[in-house]
């Protein structure tokens, strides 16, 4: 199996506690973002890696493949390395279970980048910032990389620091959605949190400081997570913008190769 997609979706969010299951149009969260990551044209697989019956019962109702995960899992990727011991692949997508907008066509990107060079042990997405208060923001996650598309850094301070905001800059925010190959993320969860990812609170450093290097994939796609309930009503906001999924698109057929 080339690669899966894993959506991580535990219940005990310290801002909104089981948000996976907030409805939106009358269906749970973590089925949008299913759908969504089931209409990826380059994966074999879908799971949901969950620590909660309750998110599990309710997944299994709408079709999803779950599996139960440990509750002491700290992050995410912790939650997907257990997976990858169950599910063997090549490549390993994390895709959040908060992003009920997730694009497919940004994932299938980021898969393909990954075939395309197969030596990048971890690939991730950015997109162009466009405003100062986005560039500003310390819930905004910037980072900035080097020529060959490498990350230098991550952070939630303004990076690169500019003593006049110039939006022409390669200004660039991260998009929480990574791929790691089958090494990378065994060898990934197997080191401790590092001095700056505890300084900063992102994952993503504890990487860059022991060498492993993260490819950027620059994509148009702005994701507009859920942290909070608030969040929920601006996604709901959105979604009856759009036309309603057709019945049965998830389980569109796949290519087999990017």
């Amino acid at each position: 199996m080339k690669s899966v997609i894993v959506i991580p979706a535990r219940y005990g969010s310290t801002r909104f506690p089981g948000k996976s299951l907030g409805r939106l149009l009358g269906r749970p969260m973590i089925q949008w973002v299913w759908e969504a990551a089931s209409r990826s044209r380059f994966t074999e697989k879908v799971i949901i890696a969950t620590d909660d019956e309750r998110i599990a019962d309710t997944c299994a109702k709408f079709g999803a493949d779950v599996i139960m995960t440990k509750k002491s899992h700290r992050s995410g990727t912790d939650r997907m390395a257990e997976i990858a011991d169950k599910v063997s692949a090549q490549l390993y997508v994390n895709v959040q279970g908060d992003e009920p907008l997730l694009s497919p066509s940004a994932v299938d990107d980021l898969i393909r980048a990954m075939f395309e060079s197969p030596r990048v042990p971890i690939g991730t997405l950015a997109h162009r910032i466009e405003t100062e208060a986005e560039w500003r923001s310390p819930e905004v996650v910037k980072v900035v990389r080097n020529r060959h598309n490498e990350a230098l850094y991550f952070s939630r301070s303004p990076l690169p620091f500019q003593r006049v905001f110039n939006p022409k800059a390669p200004l660039l925010r991260h998009v929480g959605i990574y791929a790691f190959r089958a090494r990378a993320l065994a060898t990934f969860v197997s080191l401790k949190p590092s001095p700056l990812e505890l300084a900063e609170s992102l994952e993503q450093l504890r990487a860059l400081e022991h060498g492993l290097a993260i490819q950027i994939i620059e994509t148009k796609y702005r994701c507009l997570g859920v942290d909070t309930p608030a969040d929920l009503a601006r996604v709901e906001a959105v979604l009856k913008k759009q036309a309603q999924p057709a019945k049965g698109r998830s389980r569109k057929k796949r290519s087999s190769t990017p």
